[in-house]
């Protein structure tokens, strides 16, 4: 008998750090799912309070936020916008069990608290999707408006990664739902700025370049070269925050 956890996701509890251990501000935030599960994350204000854009970051399928720091600190930096980071259910500080269907009901609820809570414009918020959390990116850009979308390290479907583990038939059980990048890229009407490691061990590089090509513009797609999968931003160096700079402003231009 197979279960989500443990093959598709693997969450952690314990945080093993805060944006303070990288001289940031922060509030920690805790926040309901569509379905009342209690989330938690981190509200990482902009240096300069004028800047009204923000980050709406959705991880990976391992660890928790705490493990996201120096990219978060990074990104913070480079990018002068607030980012507001959270953990699915059963990750972190979050209540609840893990599962595919769980993480569109937490994902929905970020959306609600920086809409509804912090009454933050739609228009004013950058989705960032990474690895399992393109599919949320995704999925919520479809149904909301956005400023602009950033996949990293995207995937085409669950059923096409499950498919490089499982030789035969995938169990059932893990198909109860599902991630379809590639049915719903072609849906999204926000700008897109697909990211991905030239050696991504993880998630083939072809991957994305299939989910560009379904896309709609206005889009670009940076490889990073020479990096993995969760290395991106710290072998693209310069030139990786520099495409999210170009990308970001192209946003801006295009909402005024």
């Amino acid at each position: 008998m197979y279960s989500e956890k443990g093959l598709i996701f693997f969450p952690t509890r314990e945080l093993e750090g805060t944006p303070a251990h990288y001289q940031l501000r922060y509030e920690d935030i805790y926040f309901p799912a569509t379905d009342k599960t209690k989330l938690h994350g981190w509200y990482v204000p902009a240096a300069n309070p004028e800047k009204t854009i923000t980050l709406l970051w959705f991880h990976g399928n391992a660890g928790n936020i705490s493990h996201r720091l120096e990219n978060l600190a990074l990104l913070h930096r480079s990018l002068e916008v607030s980012i507001f980071i959270f953990d699915y259910r059963e990750f972190g500080l979050s209540s609840g069990h893990i599962s595919k269907a769980g993480t569109y009901l937490d994902a929905l609820g970020a959306w609600h608290y920086l809409v509804q809570e912090r009454e933050i414009a739609p228009g004013d918020i950058l989705l960032f999707g990474r690895s399992l959390g393109t599919a949320l990116a995704v999925d919520l850009s479809v149904s909301e408006p956005c400023l602009g979308v950033v996949l990293e390290a995207a995937f085409t479907s669950s059923q096409d990664m499950l498919s490089r583990y499982f030789f035969g038939a995938i169990p059932p059980e893990l198909l109860h739902s599902a991630y379809e990048n590639l049915a719903k890229i072609h849906l999204v009407r926000a700008p897109l700025l697909f990211v991905h490691g030239q050696y991504d061990e993880a998630i083939p590089l072809e991957m994305s370049r299939r989910l560009y090509q379904a896309a709609k513009s206005p889009k670009r797609f940076y490889m990073v070269p020479g990096a993995g999968h969760n290395d991106t931003y710290l072998v693209g160096g310069a030139d990786y925050f520099r495409q999210w700079q170009v990308f970001l402003q192209e946003c801006l231009e295009k909402e005024s």
